[in-house]
């Protein structure tokens, strides 16, 4: 199975094995990361699920469509490696990806 590393905010790294076909936001849930508060379940309207993504896996990652970008536009920190964790299917194409906690909201 593929493996996600998480920075938290205090920058302790964690390394969690996902289940290919969740989001990224339900395997660092899943692994036990609660400061991803992920609010409203995934549904792509609260940002609490901010994260920065490695830009080694821009590349890999579904592009970001109208509704994720309103969304980030109203998150605090939105920079380029910006994404909603809930909105990226994750699977043995990003293993090894590497995100950090977005700033809390």
């Amino acid at each position: 199975m593929p493996k996600l590393i998480v920075v938290t905010r205090e920058g302790k790294e964690r390394e969690i094995i996902g289940e290919t076909g969740l989001s990224v936001m339900e395997v660092i849930r899943e692994g036990g990361v609660d400061e991803l508060l992920a609010l409203c379940g995934g549904g792509c309207s609260c940002g609490t699920c901010h994260v920065h993504v490695d830009p080694e896996f821009a590349a890999k990652l579904p592009p970001i469509d109208e509704d994720e970008d309103d969304v980030l536009d109203g998150v605090e920190g939105r920079d380029a490696t910006s994404r909603l964790s809930c909105q990226l299917p994750f699977g043995p194409a990003l293993d090894g990806l590497r995100v950090r906690i977005g700033e809390e909201f």
